[in-house]
């Protein structure tokens, strides 16, 4: 079982180094816990003493800890890119077989290629259709028209709404919650009056929604989210936001109404960004950020305070509350050393 050095080598793209070419490796483990069938690796120096003392069958690392490394190494230019194509080899998602548990419910008018395969308790509404190798993990609910591309897995209890697209490769983790109706509302008196979201949700290829992560249909166009896009747990996608191709979001980040973020950002855990904002290219926001304007130039943005000893952050907090009367004694100051200096 498992993968010669050798396959795996050529697999990732490293160079080998030491070892039995033919020798098998079955799994990946820490690199301080590893045994001879197992895969570790290293890109950070505080790992070095581990890495000297490590028993793994073989370690991926870069060139300047080969020195170090008392087994067989895979020397790779990025060792954390390089273990994460070995841990996808060794450890490939299970495969169920194709077809419908019986306690599955798919209206007749849905279209299902015959390599999908649909677990128990899932319901697939008129007009869906599931492209080759679709896997639909127990209690997925897709309502009518949503449409998953081929190689697309959904793990439990994801809910797909009415006309949601979802492209190829898509990974969504459970309890994801894609094309519910946005917050919109509109202001009668002291009520409120509910706006019907008729816009849809479209993700494209290669994207992977976190556990209980939640993308709002649009209002009336629909909500996008570009291929290659990475979303955390617990991440809240508000109606009508397009996200562009290869960002990715922590977890916890909130992203209100017809915001625009671009391609290639990064946006850390935690961070809020406002509605109808534009977020240009290659951005990243840093956790806790609070995005109020929009950012047209790429770079690191951050806001908010860091944590401090409690004494520390009250008489800091005093000193903030005073903060607007200093200023205006600062100004009379200047007003009155500006007058001295005409006299």
């Amino acid at each position: 079982m498992g993968f010669t050095l050798q396959t795996l080598a050529g697999h990732v793209g490293g160079v080998l180094h030491g070892g039995d070419p033919q020798a098998h490796v079955e799994s990946v483990a820490p690199l301080e816990r590893a045994g001879p069938g197992q895969v570790a690796f290293v890109s950070r120096g505080r790992y070095r003493q581990a890495l000297e003392g490590t028993r793994a069958g073989l370690v991926i690392l870069g060139a300047e800890d080969l020195p170090l490394c008392p087994v067989p190494a895979l020397v790779c230019d990025d060792p954390h890119l390089g273990f994460a194509r070995a841990a996808r080899l060794l450890h490939p998602p299970p495969e169920p077989a194709p077809g419908i548990h019986p306690s599955a419910h798919v209206d007749p008018g849905a279209r299902l290629h015959p390599s999908a395969a649909v677990g128990p308790h899932c319901v697939v509404g008129a007009g869906c259709e599931l492209g080759e190798c679709v896997v639909l993990g127990p209690g997925c609910v897709l309502e009518p028209g949503s449409r998953v591309g081929a190689d697309s897995r959904l793990e439990a209890r994801v809910t797909l709404g009415r006309g949601v697209v979802v492209g190829r490769r898509a990974l969504i983790q459970p309890g994801a919650v894609i094309g519910a109706d946005g917050f919109g509302f509109a202001r009668d008196g002291e009520a409120w009056v509910r706006v019907p979201q008729v816009g849809g949700v479209r993700i494209g290829d290669d994207v992977e929604v976190g556990a209980n992560t939640t993308i709002d249909r649009g209002a009336l166009e629909d909500t996008v989210i570009e291929d290659g896009v990475k979303l955390d747990n617990q991440v809240q996608v508000a109606h009508n936001v397009h996200i562009g191709a290869h960002t990715a979001v922590a977890g916890c980040v909130g992203i209100a109404g017809s915001a625009r973020i671009g391609r290639g950002c990064a946006i850390g855990g935690g961070a809020g960004i406002l509605g109808h904002l534009e977020i240009a290219d290659g951005v990243t926001v840093t956790a806790m950020t609070l995005v109020t304007r929009s950012i047209p130039t790429p770079g690191v943005y951050s806001s908010g305070v860091p944590h401090a000893p409690s004494g520390d952050w009250n008489r800091s907090l005093a000193h903030l509350r005073r903060l607007g009367d200093l200023v205006r004694r600062i100004r009379r100051i200047e007003r009155v050393l500006q007058g001295d200096a005409r006299d």
